[in-house]
């Protein structure tokens, strides 16, 4: 496929704000995944710059938290008037730096717009409680109240998204924000940045260091984590990173959510609409080159339709157009880097080693981008599940199982350590209502005739097992931003004790 022109990458750099000096003079190299050309060397903050941030954070918290909250939506909802404006500029930047087609990269900036949307509304409906009180002449309320500097690690994936998911609710809830982003992707945090900039000033009553974004590796990430003046991290990434976080904010007394791996799967029963599932298969397999969290990883079909299905999947992945993430016409981007590519070929031979029948996979445009890492989706028809096949890839690597019974599709669904995301195509109410239920899908999300895949905001996100167990975005994650405190008041002239204590003196 001829790849159409498109705008360069100085001409996405300079459209969102990003100068000559911001971007270079450092020791981070930046690249694009879509030719491996270096794109910035940024400046790192060192230690003290971090201890600098987190103080500034403070300050900060202690003023903003005076504010009302429906004030404070003010605030987020001219920061989603600014990225409706900057849309396009934005999202053509997260696909330069992330490597993910500039569709997909537009429909992150569009969660980044609708959580705002949601937050707004959400800054006049922090509601606590009315409680009845055992004691006459006594009344009880719970109230929330804001609950300090909030620290935000995010993934190169989706740079910018979910970084919004916890800072519109942070920033209604009183907290402000100190944002570690990927090193693979900083530039999207630099813009996003700007944007909310632009934002604050014309809010004009925001203080200082609302939003301050740290740049640098492992380390910057640590200093956040230890810090004992940063009450909630939310942090987004493997589970490797979230056992080496979950400790130490606990440990501290912190909180964190945690927003971990996935290892995603469909159950395909027999009544399925076969073309329904066959859209949602692609686009939740091979969508961002399968590196979601909430890819679909796992294939479970019913053996009396997977001669049906299987076949017509794999017609459907030769003919996927694979290339340059801003062309149109492009469904299948690169991946992030060599490792990445190394490891979905290690996962490959793994899964041939246990008998797995291996299509595609390979690697591709390797002599028209010799610095990029494209890929050829994998589908591989697995005899069962075996160790790599509950491993979570980060790739476009599908497994497809057979099951014989809805017991035995659940199990297999299950049977790994992660829970994120989970659904099942069928039309089969006993069947749906069962994957739902509290013997179904053990996932965070679980749906029903859509793929994992493409959650959106009004929900909360998040899972279970060794997905980490937090949830973010909407329902009432905003309960994590805050504390929680009950409140109990005499009105009475007298000071009867609760469960009828008698303490007379």
């Amino acid at each position: 496929m001829r790849e159409a022109a498109h705008p360069s990458a100085g001409d996405i750099l300079s459209g969102n704000g990003l100068s000559a000096d911001e971007l270079g003079g450092g020791t981070l190299a930046v690249h694009t995944p879509i030719d491996g050309s270096q794109l910035a060397s940024l400046k790192v903050h060192s230690p003290d710059d971090a201890q600098a941030m987190i103080f500034r954070c403070i300050e900060t918290f202690w003023t903003w938290r005076l504010v009302p909250a429906p004030r404070r939506g003010g605030l987020v909802r001219l920061f989603g008037e600014e990225l409706r404006a900057a849309k396009a500029d934005l999202g053509h930047l997260v696909s330069l730096e992330a490597g993910k087609i500039l569709q997909e990269g537009l429909g992150e900036v569009q969660e980044m717009i609708d959580i705002c949307d949601f937050a707004v509304g959400l800054s006049r409906q922090l509601y606590g409680l009315t409680i009845a009180s055992e004691r006459p002449g006594h009344a009880m309320r719970e109230t929330w109240h804001p609950v300090g500097p909030c620290g935000v690690i995010t993934a190169f994936n989706f740079p910018v998204a979910p970084f919004a998911w916890n800072a519109a609710l942070a920033l209604v809830c009183g907290d402000p924000v100190i944002w570690k982003p990927s090193e693979k992707t900083p530039l999207s945090a630099l813009a996003t940045a700007k944007i909310f900039a632009r934002a604050a000033a014309r809010y004009k009553d925001a203080p200082e260091f609302l939003l301050q974004v740290l740049i640098g590796g492992q380390r910057a990430g640590e200093i956040l984590v230890d810090s004992r003046d940063v009450p909630v991290i939310s942090a987004t990434g493997s589970t490797r990173m979230g056992r080496a976080i979950g400790p130490k904010v606990a440990e501290r007394f912190g909180r964190s959510i945690l927003e971990l791996g996935g290892n995603n799967a469909m159950v395909v029963a027999p009544s399925a609409d076969l073309e329904m599932a066959l859209r949602a298969i692609v686009f939740s397999a091979v969508g961002t080159a399968g590196q979601r969290c909430t890819s679909l990883r796992r294939l479970i079909v019913h053996e009396e339709i997977y001669d049906r299905l299987v076949p017509r999947l794999l017609d459907i992945y030769k003919r996927l157009p694979i290339g340059d993430p801003l062309a149109d016409g492009i469904l299948v981007g690169p991946l992030i880097d060599a490792r990445a590519f190394e490891d979905m070929q290690r996962a490959i031979a793994e899964a041939k080693a246990d008998g797995g029948r291996v299509h595609g996979g390979g690697r591709a445009l390797e002599e028209r981008y010799p610095n990029a890492h494209y890929a050829s989706p994998a589908l591989i028809e697995m005899p069962g599940q075996t160790d790599i096949v509950r491993h979570e890839t980060f790739a476009p690597i599908l497994y497809a199982l057979k099951y014989r019974d809805f017991a035995e599709a659940v199990d297999l669904q299950n049977a790994v350590p992660q829970g994120l995301a989970s659904c099942i195509f069928s039309t089969d109410v006993r069947e749906t209502e069962a994957f739902l239920s509290a013997v179904g899908s053990d996932c965070g999300i679980a749906n029903v005739n859509i793929g994992p895949s493409g959650a959106e905001i009004g929900g909360a996100f998040g899972g279970e097992k060794e997905t980490g167990g937090g949830r973010e975005s909407g329902s009432d994650s905003w309960k994590a931003y805050m504390r929680r405190q009950t409140n109990t008041v005499n009105y009475s002239r007298a000071l009867p004790l609760a469960q009828g204590i008698h303490f007379e003196i």
